[in-house]
């Protein structure tokens, strides 16, 4: 048989597309990726700083993202110093930075739909007040306020003291 041999056919390649957050690796692969040792996972496990999935026997089952995660944890406690209290600072703040961005977008969407009805409500209101605006064919004179008259009645007289 020729052609590839890590296809196990002849110009055929088997390609499975995985969710980077579905747990498909087992504790040994996962550490060997992550350049760790099996039971630093299971210490991260123990603190909270990383949640693998469980296959329906019960091993554990890491992610792509996963692995990421570990890779970024074992970046700040080696290469930035961090001792793991700090790592979960960060983590934590990472999050809710992530959650204050992701608010923002959702707010920014709002904003603009109501930008765009206010601005429709706008045109709405126009439209009708020009329905209502009758053209001015009196007099463009220019008249002294003194000797204007009032639409409410007779002008007012000054009494002399």
């Amino acid at each position: 048989m020729s052609g590839n041999p890590s296809t196990g056919r002849r110009g055929h390649s088997a390609r499975i597309d995985v969710a980077v957050d579905r747990g498909v690796f087992m504790i040994s692969v996962a550490a060997e990726l992550a350049e760790m040792h099996p039971q630093t996972l299971r210490m991260y496990e123990a603190r909270g700083l990383i949640e693998p999935s469980r296959s329906p026997k019960g091993t554990r089952l890491y992610s792509h993202d996963d692995v990421e995660r570990l890779r970024r944890i074992q970046q700040m406690t080696v290469e930035l110093g961090l001792n793991l209290a700090g790592v979960e600072r960060v983590l934590a703040l990472e999050a809710e930075l992530d959650d204050a961005h992701r608010r923002v977008a959702e707010l920014e969407v709002h904003a603009e739909l109501a930008k765009a009805q206010m601005a429709e409500e706008l045109e709405r209101v126009r439209r009708s007040l020009r329905a209502d605006i009758v053209p001015y064919t009196g007099s463009t004179a220019i008249v002294r306020s003194a000797e204007a008259r009032s639409p409410f009645g007779p002008p007012r007289t000054r009494r002399s003291s």
